[in-house]
């Protein structure tokens, strides 16, 4: 088993890069999804979002109103990190559950948007970075995204910069360019990280 840390700044393309290698036979440990789930309606995370941020943060159906409550955390570093403090521990432990039912041989890969910004570099057997320019970044938030170029750069200053993410890389996808690159790029990391699992 080799356990991988996948992770890039947001717009950088670390979603298709999750794809590509859920299509080449990855196992694939979504934080983003995780994070998603533990705060269901009726999960333990739900009820203590709800205590710490009141009710202006749910949707008539109950669910979270996931903008809503990014707006009150993001640039405000207390908010955030009481936010951190109920989901993080649930997604770590529903991660732990998923990578112990893998196969033995399996390429454990765990997609983790802030791996750096959370320090979590040293769990993993190998670390994925995908890289683009903070230009090719900030235009792809805008287009695909429809978020308003502050947003996007508000978004992006509340992680680590390009350089954090470099220094802890054992692998870097530069995806600044088309997607075929990304694919060539990414059949060729998968190639070095099944050589990585077998020695």
């Amino acid at each position: 088993m080799l356990s991988v840390g996948l992770t890039g700044g947001i717009g950088a393309g670390k979603s298709e890069v999750s794809r590509l290698l859920d299509k080449l036979g990855a196992v694939i440990v979504d934080a983003d999804r995780i994070a998603r789930e533990v705060v269901e309606p009726g999960t333990p995370g739900h009820a203590a979002v709800v205590a710490e941020f009141g009710d202006e943060v749910l949707l008539p159906d109950g669910h979270l109103d996931r903008p809503a409550l990014g707006r009150i955390v993001f640039g405000d570093p207390q908010r955030l990190a009481a936010l951190n403090a109920i989901v993080h521990p649930l997604v770590g432990a529903r991660s732990a559950e998923l990578q112990e039912a893998a196969p033995e041989d399996a390429v454990i890969v765990h997609d983790v948007p802030l791996l750096v910004e959370n320090g979590l570099a040293p769990l993993y057997d190998a670390v994925v970075v995908v890289d683009a320019a903070d230009e090719t970044r900030l235009e792809r938030l805008v287009r695909t995204r429809g978020m308003s170029e502050d947003e996007a750069r508000s978004r992006m200053a509340a992680q680590a910069d390009r350089a954090q993410r470099l220094a802890v890389a054992d692998f870097v996808i530069d995806n600044n360019g088309p997607l075929a690159e990304l694919e060539a790029q990414v059949h060729d990391v998968w190639r070095r990280l099944l050589d990585r699992r077998t020695d």
